[in-house]
């Protein structure tokens, strides 16, 4: 059985060698420089934050990768595509808008950002995936695809779907364009308990294809307009919203890894994912949770699927902060940090199909820097 190599650093730091030092030596020690740079376009694929969330990636990072493909003569850009929900990211402009204000400038990172599926998000490039079986092509973005290399740069986060947001999904969902989220999204539509809905309307405010309808003050999710993106249960304070059935969230994360290899097959990539400001939900709410996890530190690889393992496993090592969601929601310190906040949810799901697909290995040797 092959074993893939992932390497790791902490966030210790000494006096005179910060974080993004740190981060420069992980990448050259996981291999870097095997990669021929010169005279390429590299997508650096990345999450911009949504606005009124804290706790995406500061562009210190980003400009720490940019640095080191433009030393090796790469032409680097910063990259994601544009989201299916009402939020700040909808379209190109409010995309770049948003990035702008959380910090990833070109006079802060030192390269531009190029949405990759386009102004309304429907300039994409459809990719066969070898060895799909949810998905025979992927819709990718069409900026994306024209790169000659990808680097991902991943906030290693928990997600109410997925269970947690790391390079599969930074790859996949991310570098999916708006169709394809919505095929991806597309065997999750929810449905809600009565019982439990108190018609507040938070899921309503949230959707951007108006299938929340509110009457008689109970929520009713209109399938026809539904596309499953999932943003209304995570908004849900009483918990009405629910996936239709169990397999749904797996069908999505296999999904994911398929549309990651697409990203992925054919040409040079390389992956690094940052386990700090853990929280329980995506950088795509406007908001951010207490961390579930103190910070652990940095991770890369040329392998995704090794390296969202590694990533996991580092997770479920750490002790349960106190006031997190998994603290106080479940008391439970004995658990999977992930599935405990999000039950609901499978995330070995993911790393199963990924190593089915021939996207990568669950064995793997970690090495520290």
């Amino acid at each position: 059985m092959s074993v893939s190599d992932v390497y790791f650093t902490d966030f210790r730091c000494k006096i005179g060698v910060n974080q993004q030092k740190k981060l420069e030596r992980l990448c050259i020690a996981a291999g870097l420089d095997s990669i021929d740079f010169a005279g390429k376009f590299v997508a650096i694929k990345l999450h911009f934050g949504e606005l009124g969330n804290l706790a995406y990636l500061r562009p210190n990072y980003a400009k720490t990768v940019a640095d080191l493909v433009r030393a090796r003569g790469g032409l680097p850009f910063l990259t994601d595509c544009n989201t299916l929900y009402v939020g700040s990211r909808k379209n190109a402009l409010e995309h770049m808008d948003t990035a702008y204000t959380n910090g990833f400038s070109p006079l802060s990172t030192g390269c531009h950002v190029i949405i990759a599926d386009g102004l309304k998000g429907s300039d994409d490039v459809e990719v066969p995936i070898a060895g799909g079986e949810y998905c025979k092509t992927a819709k990718i973005g069409r900026a994306l695809m024209d790169a000659d290399i990808v680097i991902s740069l991943t906030h290693f986060k928990g997600h109410e779907e997925a269970g947690f947001g790391g390079t599969l999904k930074n790859l996949g969902m991310g570098g999916g364009s708006r169709a394809g989220k919505m095929e991806q999204h597309s065997d999750g539509k929810p449905y809600v308990d009565h019982a439990r809905c108190i018609g507040c309307g938070a899921c309503a405010r949230i959707c951007a294809h108006g299938a929340p309808q509110i009457a008689d003050h109970k929520c009713t999710i209109d399938h026809a307009k539904c596309v499953g993106c999932g943003r209304c249960i995570a908004v849900c304070p009483k918990d009405a919203i629910t996936p239709p059935f169990d397999t749904s969230f797996d069908r999505l994360n296999c999904k994911i890894a398929e549309y990651a290899k697409a990203v992925v097959d054919g040409r040079p990539s390389f992956h690094i994912s940052i386990v700090r400001d853990v929280a329980p939900n995506c950088d795509c709410h406007a908001e951010n949770d207490v961390p579930i996890v103190p910070d652990v530190g940095m991770f890369a690889s040329f392998d995704p699927v090794a390296l969202d393992l590694a990533c996991a496993e580092a997770v479920n090592r750490q002790p349960v902060l106190p006031g997190s969601v998994i603290d106080t929601a479940h008391g439970a310190h004995d658990c999977d940090r992930l599935h405990a906040a999000h039950p609901d949810t499978h995330w070995q799901t993911a790393i199963a199909h990924g190593v089915k697909i021939g996207l990568g290995n669950d064995q793997y040797t970690l090495h520290t820097v």
